[in-house]
């Protein structure tokens, strides 16, 4: 048998060193990125400070960024159960098993084959005018229809598949990437909902206290009906903010336990929002040629741009013959006790070569189509790049004024909680009407709620940056 497996390696050996051959796809060559070499300027991005950070920001680890232990927990937590980053992962699986099927083609298939013919001959068919009973035994190795890749087609079609394993690749750490920032996103969204509604319970709180005051000051002829009427649409107010907010944050944890997959323990939801304000870290953006041709969408359409670039030699090669090889050895015999003697050897030695003549124009029509394809692809990936730009651009002109109304607000927030005392205290010794207690009481919520929202704001739009200069894999 040793000598058997010689004479196969022979065709074997010579098949692999005729298909060793350059694929005749175009060069790739990148497409240079459609937008400006810097970020935009002006009174928006005047606070933003533009330099080169110490490494780029897509190789900044999700951990190094977030710094909150409870935040670090829930978003590891997300990573293990969320199913649409399950499903990313078993994408690529199964584009890797199909890179694997396509890059098979390269190499010739060997089989074993075993066979068994019986077969019986009628007198009229039979050369001795006698009926024949014939039996017939075969076994071999055999190459069952080899292409032999002299013009790349199955290189190019590998090609491809190997740019769409990539590609799956940088979808999952798009995937990854969003996830991240979903998480964290509503992570900070019920810490937010969770403080106003501790606000509006403190606020009801108050309310209700004033409310009997003036109810007092009311049975004792001092306060007028009116006066008791407006203390009572304040706690009233307050009552139903408690309510919503009550429903808005079982809401916000229904969407993070969607978010993570699996139910998040309660000692790891956040309290309030005004624990969680050092949660981020701050970041540098960088300069555009460095970090947009860094994020995972922008090497996915990259990927995806290259395997179509492949596919043209594909349908280049098609052009050409195509050399498809059948090749056999074993023994054979009438009689299966005598199925491995020497005088039972067989070969078998197939090629066949198919020259296109005439196609009424279809392999011009599918090289016109993979161009097209690829100029397609092209244009997807600039789109990529200036949607990139436009995101990072975004979330930087909010970087950049988001300090100030952050500031802006917290004053606003103090004036009017000192304007609230004072109003009290006048109307208290007489001096304004109840009306102005009320006007103060409302404006100082409103300022408190909207300092919650605007500190929410300046936090999302860290992780927004964060998510934006492609970090989080």
């Amino acid at each position: 048998m040793k000598w058997v497996m010689r004479l196969m390696c022979l065709p074997v050996g010579g098949f692999l060193c005729l298909a060793g051959c350059a694929t005749m796809a175009p060069k790739y060559t990148r497409p240079a990125p459609p937008v400006p070499a810097a970020w935009p300027s002006g009174p928006a991005y005047k606070n933003v400070t533009v330099k080169s950070p110490g490494k780029p920001v897509a190789d900044i680890h999700w951990r190094q960024f977030f710094v909150d232990a409870h935040l670090r927990k829930v978003i590891a937590l997300a990573l293990e159960n969320n199913r649409d980053l399950r499903v990313a992962i078993l994408s690529i699986e199964k584009s890797r098993a199909q890179y694997q099927i396509q890059r098979s083609d390269l190499f010739p298939k060997v089989d074993a084959t075993a066979d068994g013919t019986f077969q019986r001959i009628a007198e009229n068919f039979s050369s001795t005018g006698l009926p024949q009973n014939i039996h017939q035994y075969t076994v071999g190795l055999g190459v069952s229809s080899y292409e032999l890749d002299l013009f790349g087609r199955v290189r190019s079609l590998k090609d491809q598949a190997l740019e769409q394993f990539l590609s799956t690749e940088q979808a999952r750490r798009s995937v990854q990437i969003s996830l991240v920032s979903q998480v964290a996103v509503a992570y900070l969204t019920l810490a937010a909902d969770r403080e106003r509604l501790q606000l509006a319970k403190d606020t009801l709180s108050n309310h209700s206290s004033y409310y009997q005051l003036v109810r007092s000051r009311f049975e004792a002829g001092i306060a007028s009906s009116l006066d008791l009427h407006q203390a009572q649409t304040s706690v009233d107010s307050a009552r139903v903010d408690i309510a919503r907010y009550t429903a808005q944050v079982a809401q916000d944890e229904n969407a993070l336990n969607l978010s993570v997959g699996a139910p998040v323990a309660a000692d790891a939801l956040p309290h309030a929002l005004s624990e969680t304000l050092t949660a981020v870290k701050e970041l540098p953006p960088g300069l555009p040629s460095d970090v947009l041709l860094l994020r995972p969408d922008i090497l996915q359409a990259e990927h995806q741009l290259k395997g179509f670039n492949a596919n043209i030699g594909a349908a280049r090669a098609a052009f050409f013959p195509r050399i498809t090889l059948v090749s056999s050895v074993g023994f054979g015999s009438d009689d299966l006790s005598s199925l491995f003697n020497h005088g039972g050897f067989i070969w078998k030695f197939a090629p066949n070569i198919t020259l296109p003549i005439f196609d009424a124009g279809a392999n011009k029509a599918g090289l016109e189509a993979a161009e097209a394809d690829r100029d397609i692809a092209v244009a997807q990936y600039e789109k990529a790049i200036q949607t990139a730009f436009r995101e990072v651009a975004d979330a930087l002109a909010q970087a950049g004024t988001i300090d100030a109304q952050v500031s802006a607000q917290q004053s606003l927030t103090d004036a009017t909680a000192e304007n609230y005392r004072l109003s009290q205290a006048r109307y208290e010794k007489g001096i304004d009407s109840f009306l102005q207690v009320l006007d103060s009481q409302r404006t100082l919520y409103s300022a408190q709620q909207d300092l919650i929202s605007v500190r929410l704001t300046r936090l999302t739009n860290l992780v927004t940056l964060y998510k934006t200069l492609g970090g989080g894999s």
